[in-house]
């Protein structure tokens, strides 16, 4: 019965943890899906456009524009995903242990500077900057790039669905602020169960509002994690107050984004090599916390 009981856990925990992933890969196609259908349905508003050449052109750029975000947002997504930031299978060892340096009673080894334990993820990290629960997997040196470019595309992408999304606003409040209105765009779930709106209305709704949060919430991640590669600081350095390892605008970039900083944001294809290997930096401040 403890088997049983174990194994059940065991399926349950590892639903939880890939769930946050389909849950995002659901929305991200939700959202898409119905963009597209205003591109190509509802747009141009005007009747006597929907034919001319000038629609078809409006509709190509358009559709072009958002499935390229699209692949952008998935590739980058797929790269974070299988690209392990641990300490598995990297040599630590080779020029003695220097400042910074600490020992992991978990992992049973000698980490180095910026590197910690996850216990999500059950393993050290290399420059570990924090673990993202919409991911399950942690921010780290090897895979920060394709973290970072995955939240660009989303931020992108959402103020892109956002502004195409107006015109569901418009729609939905054309009549005035009614409290139906104001209803189905704050808790448009209830309002379908209870029979209030159709299930196009719905989902019209529904993906308007997610867009509207969710551009909210990625451009405070994505500003946040802009500032933080300014300043050459992990999550954690920025919790405790300290730049110890800034390199200046130039060297934070390629630090993070590789040596084709300035470009390998706009295709996972392009390579970009780190020009450290995670575990030596260069002490450009005091290593000890001001706060």
């Amino acid at each position: 019965m403890t088997s049983l009981a174990s194994k059940a856990f065991c399926r349950v925990e590892k639903l939880c943890h890939h769930l946050p992933v389909v849950l995002n890969t659901f929305l991200v196609f939700s959202i898409t899906g119905e963009v597209s259908y205003l591109v190509m349905v509802e747009a141009p508003l005007e009747a006597e456009q929907k034919k001319t050449e000038w629609s078809a052109w409006w509709k190509s750029v358009h559709l072009l524009a958002q499935y390229f975000m699209l692949i952008n947002i998935c590739w980058n997504a797929m790269l974070f995903l299988r690209t392990s930031p641990s300490i598995k299978g990297v040599f630590l060892g080779g020029e003695g242990m220097g400042q910074g340096w600490r020992y992991c009673y978990t992992c049973e080894t000698h980490t180095p500077p910026r590197c910690s334990h996850c216990y999500d993820c059950n393993v050290c990290v290399l420059r570990r900057d924090h673990h993202c629960v919409f991911f399950g997997r942690c921010v780290g040196f090897r895979n920060y790039r394709y973290f970072l470019s995955c939240l660009l595309f989303m931020w992108s992408g959402l103020l892109y669905a956002t502004l195409m999304n107006a015109e569901v606003f418009i729609v939905i409040l054309k009549e005035g602020v009614t409290l139906h209105s104001v209803l189905l765009l704050l808790i448009p779930w209830i309002m379908l169960v209870s029979g209030q709106v159709s299930a196009r209305a719905f989902a019209f709704a529904f993906i308007a509002d997610t867009c509207v949060v969710g551009f909210l919430l990625v451009s405070a991640f994505f500003f946040f994690h802009v500032f933080l590669m300014f300043r050459g600081q992990t999550t954690r350095e920025w919790y405790s107050n300290r730049r110890p390892y800034s390199l200046g605008l130039p060297g934070n970039l390629s630090h993070c984004l590789g040596l084709r900083w300035y470009i390998c944001w706009l295709c996972p294809l392009i390579q970009s090599p780190l020009p450290g290997d995670g575990i030596r930096f260069q002490v450009t401040g005091s290593l000890d916390p001001t706060r």
